[in-house]
């Protein structure tokens, strides 16, 4: 089979397309799901992992991708899958292929009605923002959500699911065109990232928003703190900007705020935490809103897998609006 694979640390650059045995021959047919990939989602820690500088940290060579949508060709005896059936899946590795052996509990069944890229964009930033909104964000209906990045995978997926849970949404981008993707996803309002929390405040009439859903880090933590209500929450996603900002807990004292990481794989993969099994109930509780269509992922470039490295490039770079997809 054909796949996208990282032989050495160089960055996105340095992956490269090669012919490998059939992930099918070597699985076990009574512990995996093989997947054949009908397409599968680029994320940031896809970039982070050709550098090495993931928590996960595989040797070389390995093929990186951790979601995927495709179509059952095999599956063990007694589980709920059989060949044939539509699926998403997060594989955690080597999603970046034609087919993929998964564990059961991290497959789902994908309506009928719902597109190869659409599947493929929901296990990671959809089962992330799930994770933040709801288990570490505590979001409450009638509550005003700042979104950065709002216009990337994570972005969007923050933005419909807190506009799926009644709150308001204000997005946060740094280009005009980025601004018509927010707002397509469902933002109520769209700020500049530049000079965001002047802007804030005066669409909160000066009382801040109840959560901030953070993907970007770097020099934008002190505004968005100064941007939180009092009792709001600012949750820690990830550093696309590349630095990780400190925090002034005295800041947190005096307004009463408080910075939540959001951890989603080190949640359910702790030794006292909820298994794989977790994913599945997130799942489920993605399903209806994805049936109403009040969940759509945004679609960005779907490139072909010979296209992986300008596909890994745009991500890195901060160049991709929506979700990035590559299909086999």
């Amino acid at each position: 089979m054909r796949a996208a694979q990282v032989t050495r640390l160089d960055g996105p650059e340095a992956v490269e397309v090669v012919d490998l045995p059939d992930v099918g021959e070597g699985a076990d047919p009574a512990t995996t799901v093989v997947v054949d990939v009908a397409a599968a989602g680029i994320c940031f820690p896809d970039v982070l992992l050709t550098r090495g500088q993931y928590q996960m940290k595989p040797e070389p060579p390995f093929v990186p991708g951790s979601e995927v949508a495709g179509v059952v060709c095999s599956a063990p005896p007694g589980s709920e899958f059989s060949p044939g059936d539509r699926v998403a899946a997060f594989c955690v590795l080597g999603g970046f292929a034609e087919a993929v052996a998964v564990d059961p509990a991290m497959v789902f069944p994908l309506p009928q009605d719902t597109p190869w890229a659409a599947g493929a964009a929901l296990p990671m930033n959809y089962l992330t923002c799930h994770f933040a909104l709801r288990e570490r964000g505590r979001l409450q209906e009638g509550e005003t959500v700042l979104v950065h990045g709002a216009a990337g995978g994570v972005g969007t997926a923050a933005v419909q699911l807190a506009k799926a849970w009644g709150a308001r949404v204000v997005a946060v981008v740094s280009t005009d065109a980025k601004a018509e993707v927010a707002r397509a996803a469902g933002a109520d309002e769209v700020v500049p990232a530049d000079g965001f929390k002047d802007a804030v405040a005066d669409l909160t009439s000066g009382r801040g928003v109840d959560l901030v859903v953070d993907p970007v880090g770097g020099d934008r933590l002190t505004d968005s703190l100064r941007s939180l209500a009092p009792g709001g929450r600012h949750l820690v996603i990830g550093f696309t900007a590349g630095s990780i900002p400190e925090v002034r807990v005295n800041r947190l004292l005096l307004n009463n705020v408080s910075v939540v990481g959001v951890g989603w794989g080190a949640w359910w993969t702790h030794r006292q935490g909820p298994g794989p099994a977790y994913l599945r109930t997130q799942w489920d509780e993605l399903l209806p809103l994805l049936q109403s269509g009040a969940v759509d992922p945004v679609i960005g470039e779907v490139r072909d897998l010979d296209e992986v490295v300008a596909a890994l490039v745009a991500v890195d770079e901060r160049r991709a609006t929506g979700k990035v997809l590559l299909t086999p």
